[in-house]
Order: structure tokens, then sequence, then C-alpha cells
């Protein structure tokens, strides 16, 4: 049964040890602008979260503990949009794939924004969720990244 058995130390899988450099340079301007839109984004959520304390603290309170979800909701919303901006600026390919989906989450938001008589709102909801995608998914931004 000789070399049946892996040597101490050898695992299934080999160690990586040609690990590609990080990029280096300014990021290209769609991953910028990406950035850029998701931190005002977390800005604006970031705004309705205080208006939402505000009113937990002030308004009659019909049912305390599903207003105060949905702040903490708005909250959590605010600080994950900064916090995949920041992964982003630091190149973390990792960040991408949930920007986008919180992106594509707009698409039906402002549907049943239109869908609700707020098309001025919901029109540019889903556009705003459309163009950031689109930037995230740009040749340049994939580059940036390391994606592919």
């Amino acid at each position: 049964m000789g070399g049946t058995v892996p040597r101490p130390g050898a695992g299934i899988v080999s160690p990586v040890t040609d690990v590609p450099p990080p990029p280096s340079g300014p990021a290209p301007g769609p991953l910028r602008a990406a950035i850029w839109l998701l931190w005002a984004q977390a800005a604006a959520l970031g705004l309705l979260a205080a208006y939402l304390v505000y009113q937990d603290f002030t308004a009659t309170a019909t049912d305390l503990a599903s207003a105060l979800v949905v702040t903490a909701f708005a909250l959590g919303g605010a600080v994950l949009l900064w916090g995949l901006g920041a992964a982003l600026r630091r190149r973390r390919a990792g960040a991408r794939a949930p920007a986008i989906v919180l992106q594509l989450m707009l698409l039906p938001i402002g549907y049943y924004m239109v869908q609700g008589g707020l098309g001025w709102l919901g029109v540019p909801l889903a556009a705003l969720g459309l163009l950031v995608c689109a930037l995230l998914v740009s040749p340049p931004t994939t580059r940036a990244l390391g994606v592919g």
C-alpha cells in the first residue's frame, strides 16, 4: 500500500502560486460612476431611514414592531449599498453580483410604482437600476475588477 497515504501537509488541492497582481491605476469611468451612484442611493436611503426614525419617535404608534422593522430594513439597505460601493472602490469582484441584484430589485419596485400612479418616481427609479447594472457589467468595469 505504499503511496496510497497522502504525505503530511499535502491536500487534495495544490496551493496557488501564480496570483495575478491587483489592478493598479485609477478606476475606469464606468466603475467610478457606478460607485458614486451606489453611494448616492445609500445616502438617499439613509435620509429615508432618518425620517423613519423621526416618525418612530413622534408619530402615534399603531404597530411599533412593524415600524421598527421597516426602519431597520432601510438602515440595513443604506449600510449594504455603502459597503458595496466601498468594496467596488477597492476593486473587490465579489461585490459586483450583490450590487447588480440590488439594482435589479429596483425594476419591480419601479413597475409597481408606475401601476400605483407614481410613474414620475417609478420610471426614473427603474432606469437608475438599469443604468447602474449597465455600468457594472461594462467591459472597462469587468477588466478593472479582474473578472473573466
